[in-house]
């Protein structure tokens, strides 16, 4: 079993969350208005006794779940867990994403373990419940520029087709195994990277839709932990969200609520998603298009549709599988059709979530616990080693490297860099000269303070330039900083908004998803450092 060592630290200190985030976090007065439940055992409680008396498909939702897992082999635990779900006493904790090729950056491992450690502590916390986590794949996302690339040992692999629509419903092709064999050549000299290349071989097959390999890919991965995946782009599944799509199209009544809620929100943070006059999309074949309202006619400008209200109404009741929800009325989609209490999601999750409560109050659909995702910076012994050689501690890991330089020269420079005294003394000198002046002619005062202004600024730019030539004496500190922060933040980002799991299972195979099991927080909301030995 790997070891590793643990270093937890706030999200406010990292400088890489937003304010909203932060306030979030510390349950800031100013957010509690745009949340139902406290992010704890008390308000996980609530929220159990809020979904009880909500109508949850569980029957239809088991049936859809048996039907996607047909001919894959599943865990016993996994299986478990599906079957558990008919049942009243039945709970889940959810993680959305959308089906990113090859599982796309790292937080994709992260927030879904997390959700496994969750659901797990609130098993043994709760047994009189049952408690299953679930992956929610967000397949009918088309941004295929994003979830289309991973990043493997620094270098940005892209697959390059002329496919368009939903990714989920995009097929493997050609261009798509070449990817495979780009990997393989990357990462195969390891034992454990050929070990997952050759999944990648097994579940990303010619003709395959990326929904169903990432299905097959994630069963792969996490089947072991009891970990549950529903592809929501089902037409039986929206067939129990029909009610609110027909609200929808017929009273667009999201617009309305979100923007008030959104008015409320700007008053102190940055608005995350306003959304549109009609918050769905029409989904059919290879394409994803808006809806809008033009002339009274219910258009798709993109693929030349038109409907009047009946027509669309009832192509919506013949094909409830052609509507597509946007992200103000996915999230309701979701707490429809799963017994949800607790969702898990990135900063950008939390800050849209955040906009719809009114909106779920407005549609009887209970609102759950939002939890911020874990996250992660992985350093390996040699990486540490070298932290502590320069004299940091992983909270020195998020600053600059101008900043670290820095850090290095004033501590251990002979000369002296620090012109404080010398700026107390100017004060003085000023104070005196304004005395002097004052009591010649009051009208030299703002003469004498222009003097010292520009005199201040004279000195600072001095001690400046002290620092700037004490640095070049730091050449090898300022390389050795450089290479370290290059290695854990590749394109100036988090490690784990960049790299892919392949750089980390190539060296450690199942152990490195292990090892973050084992890290995982579940409710403390921290950021961690961890360092593997």
């Amino acid at each position: 079993m790997m070891e590793f060592d643990n270093f937890n630290l706030p999200y406010e200190h990292t400088g890489y969350f937003s304010t909203l985030v932060v306030d979030y976090i510390s349950q800031s007065p100013s957010l509690r208005p745009f949340y139902t439940h406290s992010p704890n055992l008390l308000g996980i409680q609530s929220a159990i006794e809020a979904r009880k008396s909500f109508d949850t498909p569980r029957k239809l939702l088991v049936e859809v779940l048996t039907e996607q897992y047909a001919g894959i082999d599943i865990s016993n635990k996994t299986k478990a867990n599906i079957e558990s779900l008919l049942k009243p006493t039945c709970f889940t904790v959810t993680t959305a994403h959308q089906p990113n090729i090859f599982t796309g950056p790292l937080y994709f491992i992260y927030k879904i373990l997390h959700t496994i450690k969750l659901a797990e502590m609130l098993q043994d916390k709760m047994p009189e419940y049952n408690f299953v986590p679930v992956y929610y794949m967000g397949s009918e996302d088309a941004d295929l520029d994003e979830l289309g690339q991973i990043n493997l040992g620094g270098q940005d692999l892209v697959w390059k087709t002329n496919q368009t629509g939903a990714v989920g419903r995009m097929k493997v092709d050609k261009a798509f195994l070449q990817l495979i064999n780009a990997i393989e050549g990357q990462i195969a000299i390891h034992s454990s990277g050929l070990e997952l290349v050759n999944v990648f071989k097994q579940v990303y097959t010619l003709g395959k839709s990326i929904q169903q390999a990432t299905l097959e890919l994630v069963n792969h991965l996490f089947a072991d932990y009891g970990l549950v995946v529903l592809i929501p782009d089902n037409a039986k599944l929206k067939s129990a969200y029909q009610s609110v799509v027909k609200k929808e199209l017929v009273e667009n009544f999201s617009h309305a609520i979100i923007a008030e809620t959104i008015s409320a929100l700007k008053l102190h943070y940055k608005v995350q998603a306003s959304g549109r006059t009609i918050n769905l999309f029409y989904l059919l074949d290879n394409h994803r298009e808006r809806i809008e309202l033009v002339n009274g006619m219910y258009t798709v400008q993109a693929l030349n549709l038109q409907f009047t209200e009946s027509e669309i109404l009832n192509e919506l009741n013949n094909f409830p599988d052609r509507f597509s929800a946007n992200v103000i009325l996915r999230g309701g989609f979701q707490e429809t059709v799963l017994p949800n209490i607790a969702f898990i999601g990135g900063g950008g999750e939390l800050a849209y979530w955040l906009e719809l409560k009114n909106l779920f109050n407005h549609c009887g659909i209970p609102y759950p616990v939002l939890v911020l995702r874990n996250s992660f910076l992985c350093l390996t012994q040699a990486q540490f080693n070298k932290m502590k050689q320069l004299g940091f501690s992983e909270p020195d890991l998020f600053q600059s490297a101008e900043a670290l330089l820095n850090t290095i020269v004033k501590r251990d420079t002979a000369a002296m860099l620090d012109l404080t005294n010398e700026l107390a003394n100017c004060k003085l000198l000023f104070e005196s000269l304004k005395e002097k002046a004052n009591s010649v002619d009051k009208s030299l005062n703002d003469h004498v303070t222009a003097l010292e202004i520009q005199s201040t600024k004279k000195i600072l730019a001095l001690q400046k330039k002290l620092l700037r030539a004490e640095k070049e004496k730091f050449q090898v500190a300022k390389r050795q900083i450089s290479n370290l922060k290059t290695a854990l933040y590749p394109n100036n980002s988090l490690q784990e908004r960049v790299a892919n799991i392949g750089d980390f299972y190539a060296l450690h195979g199942k152990d490195f998803i292990n090892l973050i099991y084992r890290a995982s927080n579940t409710l403390e909301m921290q950021f961690s450092v961890l360092t593997i030995k």
